[in-house]
């Protein structure tokens, strides 16, 4: 049986085949007033309504049924687009840090709380102490908590295990996560976040333990699409993470880096030399490392809530527009320094504080985001034969998202078709 959309303004970016730049990514498709038709959880038709109206494709009445069986639901004029999507998050954690937040509002600096043994050892601490009931409960709700505010595609890593034990513990609650939302969820192995405190004057065992027995362990699960690393002053060095990368692309996964977030150590050059799909952060990333990554297509996911929270600066998404990088923008959802699972926050903040155009930053949220998680045939988009994961917005327009600041402008959401809030 379909489902006829019909009476909504409909924004949607085109799939070209490659992540949009420049240009392409403020070419905006808007359907005014716009219908879809949705068949077995795709877009089976997408156009102007008149059009539909013309091959007599609709009811006129909101729910109706008509004749052939279809479902008809007008909108009312409201504004649909694709469903978010979230490429970069740390949703599988056990516990919050307010009082380390508490500590950062009266100047403690991040790095330093981390090298006195919280930040991530703190979350690495609660995770390893958690059961995993306990851990599927705290994933689920952010997972559910992310989808309230329309996100129907999420990437979700691991990294706060930093044992093999652990780790795999962590994409086994997050696959097991997967299952139980409505939302399509992109797992990645992050095993090299941060060095344990039992390895901190061992370092070299702990590069080889991911190297020889985490990354093989987790590859053999079959679960990680991706393998990613932190590239950070007193984390991982350039050339730790390229032997981490290059292992994990051994054993069949893809690559995205944790890079120049704080210092520029050359790590946006570093991802794109090997290929990763995407850099991540790249706050104090220099123009000869985005260039680079213009060059090779690596995707920049751009974090501006992280920013936000530390009270950093943020990173030059406009320069990086400029250069032709591709970009794409997420929440980095964590119990440190990033606790948001809220999309329309991040674009206000990069329209807002970092000066990206609004049609950019719904493409970095939908189908720039999509490409840097492998899911771009899928989802992204609102076009035939791609999954009907959409937003119903309480306002006309996407501007909707930064003018009607701090309140979720999510009225309704559909996964493949179907309501799901």
């Amino acid at each position: 049986m379909d489902t006829v959309i019909r009476n909504a303004r409909i924004y949607t970016h085109r799939d070209t085949g490659v992540p949009l730049r420049g240009d392409a990514a403020v070419d905006l498709t808007v359907y005014d007033p716009g219908a879809m038709v949705l068949r077995n959880g795709l877009v089976h038709w997408i156009g102007p309504e008149n059009e539909l109206l013309a091959a007599g494709g609709t009811s006129v009445g909101s729910g109706s049924t008509d004749p052939d069986g279809s479902v008809t639901i007008d909108l009312g004029g409201r504004a649909v687009i694709p469903g978010f999507v979230d490429p970069h998050t740390h949703l599988c954690f056990a516990a919050t840090r307010e009082n380390e937040f508490r500590m950062r509002l009266g100047g403690a600096d991040y790095m330093q709380i981390h090298r006195e043994g919280g930040g991530i050892m703190s979350s690495v601490r609660s995770l390893r102490a958690a059961s995993r009931e306990d851990l599927l409960d705290r994933t689920l709700l952010g997972l559910r908590r992310s989808l309230s505010f329309g996100v129907t595609t999420v990437e979700v890593k691991t990294g706060y295990g930093l044992s093999t034990e652990a780790e795999l513990r962590q994409l086994e609650v997050i696959a097991e996560a997967a299952g139980r939302v409505p939302q399509d969820v992109v797992p990645t192995f992050l095993g090299a976040h941060s060095i344990p405190q039992e390895y901190r004057d061992r370092r070299d065992e702990f590069v080889n333990l991911v190297l020889e027995e985490m990354l093989p362990a987790a590859a053999e699960t079959g679960i990680p699409r991706y393998c990613d690393v932190f590239t950070e002053e007193g984390v991982f060095s350039v050339a730790e993470s390229e032997r981490i990368l290059t292992r994990g692309r051994e054993l069949g996964m893809e690559l995205k880096a944790h890079v120049d977030e704080i210092q520029n150590l050359g790590g946006a050059a570093m991802a794109a030399r090997l290929g990763c799909v995407s850099a991540e952060h790249l706050i104090a990333a220099d123009d000869q490392g985005l260039e680079a990554m213009a060059e090779s297509g690596t995707i920049a996911i751009v974090l501006p809530g992280t920013s936000f929270s530390l009270r950093k600066p943020y990173a030059r998404a406009r320069r990086m527009i400029e250069l032709g990088v591709p970009l794409a923008l997420a929440t980095d959802c964590n119990p440190g320094s990033c606790y948001t699972e809220s999309i329309p926050f991040i674009v206000t903040l990069a329209v807002m504080q970092m000066g990206v155009p609004l049609e950019t930053a719904l493409a970095a949220v939908t189908v720039n985001a999509a490409y840097s998680i492998g899911m771009a045939d899928r989802v992204g988009t609102l076009e035939p034969g791609k999954q009907a994961d959409f937003l119903v917005l309480e306002g006309s327009s996407p501007a909707i998202i930064p003018y009607h600041a701090g309140v979720n402008p999510v009225e309704a959401v559909y996964k493949r078709g179907a309501p799901v809030l």
